[in-house]
């Protein structure tokens, strides 16, 4: 990931936790360190453990990676297909088609991504 993208470590987020309030106590590092970065979202599958009245406060959303993504491809649809089309040709252990790392994702919980993405792709 550090290679991907220089700045990608959050540092000096662990003063914050103790102050943070959660459902979950075992999240609050991850609210301490979108709080340390300035993020506007968590994306997360556990919306549960990141409340909307727990977050406002910081101007912090939870968001699911369904929705996420799917804000992504309306924004840079082009960018979205190349870097899924990218990454299909990249797999080889094993080897994937676009269809079938579109099935993988769907599998993983993103099916109105996968969805929009097939009509993008044509497949």
């Amino acid at each position: 990931m550090r290679e991907a993208v220089a700045d990608c470590l959050v540092e000096d987020y662990e003063r914050l936790i103790e102050g943070l309030r959660l459902p979950d106590p075992d999240d609050r590092h991850v609210l301490a360190a979108a709080i340390r970065c300035g993020a506007q979202v968590i994306v997360t599958f556990n919306l549960s453990d990141f409340p909307a009245d727990l977050l406002g406060p910081y101007d912090i959303e939870a968001v699911h990676p369904d929705d996420f993504v799917l804000q992504t491809i309306d924004l840079v649809p082009g960018s979205v297909v190349r870097a899924v089309t990218e990454q299909a040709a990249a797999l080889r252990n094993p080897p994937r088609s676009v269809a079938q790392l579109l099935d993988t994702l769907f599998s993983l919980g993103l099916p109105q991504s996968v969805s929009r993405l097939r009509d993008l792709i044509g497949g």
